[in-house]
């Protein structure tokens, strides 16, 4: 089994920042893509950003410039710090992870969701 633990939402002023956190943890893995999507009330959820294993990134253009996904291999951890955060930033922000579970036999690739942390940016 894989847990992913999200950390790092909150409530912040318009032009403030916040740093979220994204550990992946349990069975024997390899990480393929980590990400992070968001959902407002009434809306789809959408992409905000990844990153794949090469360290290639991609972002939805709304976020462009302001926020940045990293990653931490030793740790299997994801971040993505968000600066001059705007209130339509305000979310469910979810953590994904296309991960390979590695096994002595078999391989098992699939997507993991973490529970989502709530980010309110106030006006």
């Amino acid at each position: 089994q894989v847990q992913l633990v999200e950390s790092g939402g909150g409530l912040v002023q318009a032009g403030g920042s916040l740093r979220l956190s994204c550990a992946a943890s349990g069975s024997r893995f390899s990480i393929n893509v980590m990400g992070w999507y968001r959902q407002a009330p009434g809306k789809q959820r959408e992409l905000v950003a990844a990153i794949t294993s090469g360290g290639n990134t991609n972002y939805t253009e709304a976020v462009k410039g302001r926020f940045t996904i990293s990653r931490d291999n030793a740790k299997n951890t994801v971040y993505l710090q968000m600066n001059t955060l705007k209130p339509e930033d305000t979310a469910v922000y979810y953590c994904k992870a296309d991960l390979t579970i590695v096994r002595m036999l078999t391989t098992t690739r699939r997507d993991y969701w973490g529970q989502g942390t709530q980010v309110t940016v106030s006006s």
